[in-house]
């Protein structure tokens, strides 16, 4: 079976990829069902990109690589095609977008977009061999308990990274794109929970409140969430991305509250009240009394001294916590690192020593904040990719 281009991997990505590149596209995916990951998140609304893109929102070992594509494709792009779609759609916070109903509009789309385009899907297919000679691909494919020999002009790699492995995700890029001389940055867990292997956070499981998550002048304040296994929330997903294991980072529990100040002015208008009864005006119950045992809060506010006043609010505004290590690729919504760009065309997401090799997507090294800057980076190096395929010569 001859065809243009061969797509690996039926994801956010692949199927963006796939409803560009024009006719003779065939995407494969070992899955049942194609944009797997796209259908579990954001709670099953898909929190498909955000209003406030911003370029320095993303990391990998180039800061620049990611510019073409998205400055080319961009979120407005993506939210017209999802409009004229009728698929209805809100602002949740912070710039980001989800579908009203489920996140099965975005697939369905990208399905309608492939057909549109003549591009074949085969799923529970794998990929047994692959080889290049004479500028071509010959893939070895298992689908169905038969094996098909597919040839292609094209190749694009585009089946993500080890997130979620109980997806089905796996290094298969990476061990593809090495074979074809790229390098692979170094990969890790982004975007997940921390953990705490000592479970001290167990009698907090289940509280959240606002917080600033810090490390290494890296900051955001948003939900913090504790959990039977450590924490959780926006703001430590977001941190988990910068945070190195075996470091410490930093919780300020009341972030814009000046603390010292509210203590001090109630040691005067409200001497007999207790600490701990003062700080549950502001911080949720349980996490109060769990900080009692852990920094000494009992007493009452007449009692306090200056020094002790700003003891209490350095310790609350800058809670210092060795996590043990993340919940690791099981939990975590993307992976950091991957191909190398160094060798990548910014532009097309075509390999710059092999014509023909396509990177896009989770499986490149770029990876965005949460909020819908990774499904943006899908749609863009998706795009781009399947403009540059769509412009060259056929087989």
């Amino acid at each position: 079976m001859q065809v243009k281009t061969l797509i690996l991997g039926a994801g956010a990505a692949g199927m963006m990829c796939a409803a560009h590149a024009g006719p003779g596209t065939l995407v494969i995916d070992h899955a049942k069902a194609p944009g797997e990951k796209i259908r579990i998140s954001g709670g099953g609304r898909c929190n498909f990109t955000n209003l406030d893109i911003r370029f320095d929102r993303y990391l990998g070992e180039n800061p620049h690589f990611h510019k073409s594509a998205m400055s080319r494709y961009t979120q407005w792009d993506f939210i017209a095609r999802v409009s004229e779609a009728g698929i209805p759609w809100h602002e949740k916070t912070l710039g980001q977008l989800f579908c009203d109903t489920s996140a099965k509009d975005i697939i369905a789309l990208l399905r309608h977009d492939m057909d549109a385009a003549g591009a074949d899907l085969w799923l529970r297919t794998s990929l047994a061999d692959l080889s290049h000679a004479d500028g071509v691909f010959t893939a070895i494919l298992e689908r169905e308990g038969t094996r098909h020999t597919v040839r292609a002009r094209n190749l694009v790699l585009a089946t993500g990274g080890k997130s979620i492995p109980k997806m089905g995700a796996t290094g298969l890029s990476y061990d593809i794109a090495r074979r074809f001389g790229h390098d692979i940055t170094e990969t890790r867990p982004a975007l997940v929970p921390l953990a705490f292997p000592d479970g001290r956070f167990k009698p907090l499981s289940g509280v959240a409140c606002p917080a600033r998550a810090a490390y290494n002048g890296t900051a955001f304040e948003e939900a913090l969430l504790f959990t039977h296994r450590g924490l959780s929330g926006p703001s430590i997903l977001q941190i988990s991305s910068y945070w190195r294991e075996g470091d410490a980072l930093s919780l300020d529990l009341l972030p814009g509250i000046d603390l010292g100040a509210i203590l001090s002015e109630k040691r005067r208008s409200d001497g007999k009240k207790q600490i701990a009864t003062e700080l549950a005006r502001h911080l949720p119950q349980r996490l109060v009394e769990y900080l009692a045992g852990e920094m000494d809060l009992a007493g009452r506010l007449g009692d306090l001294s200056d020094a002790r006043i700003a003891e209490i609010a350095a310790a609350l505004g800058d809670w210092q916590l060795r996590p043990g290590g993340s919940e690791g690729y099981r939990t975590a919504e993307v992976t950091l690192g991957g191909i190398a760009t160094d060798r990548i065309s910014s532009k097309t997401m075509m390999s710059e020593h092999l014509p023909g090799l396509y990177m896009i997507g989770e499986a490149v090294d770029v990876t965005g904040w949460l909020g819908g800057y990774n499904f943006q980076w899908a749609w863009s190096s998706g795009w781009a990719a399947g403009q540059a395929i769509s412009g060259a010569a056929t087989m």
